[in-house]
């Protein structure tokens, strides 16, 4: 099938719903919509971004920053699309992943193999106030979109490079994925338990907290823009490592002073800000998170396992007998039911919560209230529910108005309306499977 055709069977499939989206709050009550051409409410309507960033980092970096409004391109290789189109599970064959993945967002196909589709991509980056890569640097130069080149084209643009080992290291040029990134962080090595291997958590950890930290960096790099004058583009080489080792604040300092590593402690952490943090399992089955950071909390943990408080009254004698607690709080939360524990914690004012499943989470009164599940209409599965926009902003709250688009949905929008090419020009590019 020819891709043009294929697109407008695309855009046709999507055009029923996208005159209107659903939302619905806690009570079920559904808010219908129109579609918005420029992004949707939020902190960053206006805000111009391009991404050629494919799977997790990157495009999560984008989505944060659609979520607030702004208009945020998506670029795909023709035909097949965004990797991350093909991850996860699927229901009735539609991948489940990318709906969240590149929701708020406007996808165009773009084939930067050849030479027209790199002058459209340059087109793209001189459109944009933020530019996201994620390619190699031996590729970006290649296809001019490394910062040499970006800035020429536009000056003022902010380019938030992202890979495996940064753009001034050795291995530059090196693939890279975010379970990498975790590993050489740290994070690995401190988690799980002293006499099993290191554990990575269950999910995109490293490109998660690396898409997180790099609308972070394009957030501080526009705010310059915004208040300096002789503002001349920003260059934000991100590598995937980086900032899950910069929140492990404290592993650098202790092994340059003291001269230590810090190991695996299971659910208790190698660096404790507390006496009491770790998991307990209840008579019916139930994991309980208990923890405890302060000196009055430490002492209700005491007085409620029947413990002397006396001998819990400095940080010092808590943690000399830390190993007390812990005992005494795994046999006792064994004792009981998980409810009754989490009634008798709250009365002592403990602090304590049960380990949520994605069930728990769905039926929880406290997500119910604080609107952090929407539920979004979408083209092929019709209502779908998945996390709200967060955080919460109360004065102009951005929103969800759109699932993952399907490949190319926009590229007339993008392209004609709002680059400015003819719709001869744009079917000439069809033709040649450019876009």
């Amino acid at each position: 099938m020819e891709l043009s055709c294929w697109t407008r069977i695309s855009s046709a499939r999507h055009a029923e719903a996208a005159g209107k989206r659903i939302r619905r709050g806690a009570g079920g009550t559904a808010v219908t919509s129109r579609h918005p051409e420029t992004g949707g409410p939020g902190q960053l309507r206006g805000l111009k971004v391009v991404e050629f960033a494919h799977v997790v980092a990157g495009p999560l970096a984008g989505s944060l920053l659609a979520d607030q409004g702004a208009d945020v391109v998506h670029v795909e290789p023709p035909g097949t699309g965004d990797a991350a189109r093909g991850m996860g599970p699927r229901k009735d064959g539609h991948p489940l992943w990318f709906k969240v993945a590149a929701r708020n967002k406007r996808s165009v196909t773009l084939d930067l193999h050849h030479e027209s589709g790199r002058e459209l991509a340059q087109r793209l980056v001189a459109w944009a106030d933020v530019v996201i890569v994620t390619l190699r640097s031996g590729r970006l130069r290649a296809w001019g979109l490394d910062w040499e080149t970006v800035h020429r084209i536009n000056p003022k643009a902010v380019l938030l490079q992202i890979s495996g080992f940064g753009a001034t290291s050795s291995q530059a040029d090196a693939p890279g994925f975010g379970k990498v990134g975790e590993a050489r962080s740290g994070v690995v090595h401190l988690t799980g338990f002293p006499e099993g291997p290191p554990v990575h958590t269950g999910f995109s950890h490293g490109d998660a907290v690396t898409g997180l930290m790099g609308a972070y960096a394009v957030l501080a790099a526009l705010h310059r823009r915004d208040h300096d004058p002789r503002f001349d583009g920003e260059w934000i080489d991100l590598a995937l490592f980086e900032p899950l080792f910069r929140l492990v604040e404290w592993q650098v300092i202790v092994h340059d002073q003291l001269g230590t590593v810090p190991e695996r402690s299971g659910n208790q952490l190698a660096v404790a800000p507390a006496a009491v943090i770790n998991t307990y399992r209840s008579r019916d089955g139930e994991w309980l998170t208990v923890t405890s950071a302060t000196l009055r909390s430490v002492r209700n943990i005491a007085r409620l396992l029947g413990l002397d408080e006396d001998e819990f009254a400095t940080a010092e004698q808590q943690y000399a007998k830390r190993g007390q607690l812990d005992d005494g709080l795994r046999a006792w939360v064994g004792e009981r039911t998980a409810a009754a524990c989490l009634e008798a914690f709250a009365r002592a004012e403990v602090v304590a919560s049960r380990v949520f499943s994605a069930e728990d989470i769905a039926a929880d009164p406290v997500y119910a209230e604080r609107e952090d599940i929407v539920t979004v209409d979408d083209a092929d599965l019709g209502p779908v529910r998945m996390q709200a926009v967060l955080p919460h902003f109360r004065q102009r709250p951005g929103r969800v108005w759109r699932t993952g688009p399907g490949l190319g949905q926009d590229n007339h929008l993008v392209y004609c309306d709002w680059l400015g090419l003819g719709e001869d020009e744009l079917a000439q590019l069809e033709q040649r499977h450019v876009v």
